[in-house]
């Protein structure tokens, strides 16, 4: 199974959520409605709104909820894109222009107070509290995750753990929400809803350590952003941290400079001590690792097409080259 016979088997379901998320990104304010659908329709893996189909299908749902929820999720997503991108001062993403880039930060940030708030209207009429609770604590976690990452920014001496920590807060916690969702949709046992909570977690950590490894990999048209721009922004990510941990003092002293100085002019030197130090290798280890929990989470789950299509964006989210 590939992860275009996944898009295949939920494109319907896709196709409505695509139907909300236009419906309800109108606003009588024209800027609002003009933001909201560049940065939309800019393209994106729609792995999040993905999780929640996937999850309440594995559950045994067969209600209309998971669509609204699935928008919802994507609200949020990209929410976190707008405000990410003012505070990182991106100017691509996508292969695109940001949408600071193109409409200001002021117009970014405030559009995305719009998606949020407009998320959380969309949750409320799914008259579920549990689905509220799970999202208003996701939303407020992935906050402290953004201010974690921005404590960390030009600091060389975090530590894994406390990377992994921003990891789990910033990325996975909504991963995580989105395979929940489906669970509590599905009247899922307790034990059941765990199971995809845990998988959900371990699935966006294993996501972002990947994306960590593609930011000095990668090809600039298949990610769609510059190589090294974590290193621009001072991001102390896994393969920085591994390589001053597992390099020579001189090699880490390399690293640490650049993560303090966060110049795109330091890329290169930075690049080769971390080919020479395997970095990158330990990173995709790690990942695997946190795929095969993934994967291990869920084999409680009956079988179903629903839950192979989960297992094997497990392997995708390893596997990508984007």
């Amino acid at each position: 199974m590939s992860i275009e016979h996944i898009k295949s088997f939920i494109a319907q379901d896709m196709s409505t959520v695509d139907n909300v998320i236009r419906d309800k990104l109108y606003s009588h304010v024209a800027l609002v409605r003009q933001v909201s659908e560049y940065i939309i329709s800019s393209g994106g893996k729609r792995l999040r709104p993905a999780l929640v189909i996937l999850s309440a299908g594995a559950s045994g749902y067969s209600g209309n909820h998971q669509h609204n929820l699935a928008a919802v999720i994507e609200f949020i997503h990209t929410a976190t894109l707008l405000h990410d991108d003012v505070v990182d001062e991106s100017e691509l993403r996508r292969n695109k222009e940001t949408a600071n880039a193109l409409f200001g930060n002021a117009a970014s940030v405030l559009v995305g107070d719009f998606l949020y708030s407009r998320a959380f209207q969309m949750m409320v009429e799914v008259d579920n509290m549990r689905v509220m609770q799970v999202l208003a604590d996701a939303t407020n976690t992935i906050a402290e995750g953004e201010v974690l990452q921005l404590l960390n920014c030009h600091d060389p001496d975090v530590e894994e753990a406390n990377y992994l920590r921003v990891i789990r807060f910033k990325t996975a916690k909504l991963f995580e929400a989105a395979s929940r969702l489906g669970a509590i949709l599905g009247a899922a046992s307790t034990e059941k809803e765990q199971a995809l909570a845990i998988y959900g977690m371990h699935l966006g950590t294993a996501f972002q350590l990947i994306d960590d490894v593609l930011d000095y990999s990668g090809d600039h048209q298949d990610t769609g952003k510059n190589l090294g721009d974590d290193l621009a922004e001072g991001k102390p990510t896994l393969p920085l941290i591994y390589a001053m941990r597992s390099g020579t003092e001189a090699q880490a002293k390399i690293i640490r400079q650049a993560i303090e100085k966060g110049e795109q002019s330091n890329f290169q030197p930075v690049l080769e001590v971390i080919q020479q130090t395997a970095a990158l290798e330990y990173a995709k280890q790690c990942a695997q690792a946190e795929a095969d929990t993934a994967t291990d989470a869920i084999s409680i789950l009956p079988d179903s097409e629903y839950k192979e299509c989960l297992l094997q964006l497990a392997t995708f989210a390893v596997t990508r080259n984007y």
